[in-house]
């Protein structure tokens, strides 16, 4: 009974910390919960993104800026649409090639993210 205990705590631990920071690029700005804007210069951004192709290497809790990709919507933790004009957006992005590079420029728009 203990050990089928201690087993359920340590996947519920597990399964909040290994859960990515997983984005979903929704078709329609309705149904986005986040509004991006793609800029040209790393300077003008509110976060340094990097796109990973593993989801484990993206974690939710971390929130720096390194994002994974979903095919599926229900598999995201944010849901997110670029728009065509910076003026619409909720947060501005630069994509980096770096992973290090990564993180937040505008510590204000972070609870965007969370």
């Amino acid at each position: 009974m203990r050990v089928s205990i201690i087993i359920a705590l340590l996947s519920i631990i597990y399964v909040q910390t290994a859960s990515a920071q997983k984005v979903y690029s929704t078709d329609r700005q309705y149904q986005a919960d986040v509004k991006v804007f793609v800029v040209d210069h790393e300077y003008q951004a509110d976060l340094i993104v990097y796109k990973t192709d593993k989801d484990y290497r993206a974690k939710k809790s971390e929130n720096k800026g390194i994002w994974f990709f979903t095919t599926k919507e229900y598999q995201a933790d944010k849901k997110v649409f670029f728009v065509d004009h910076e003026y619409q957006a909720d947060l501005k992005v630069y994509f980096t090639d770096k992973e290090y590079r990564a993180g937040w420029k505008n510590n204000d728009k972070k609870p965007l993210m969370y």
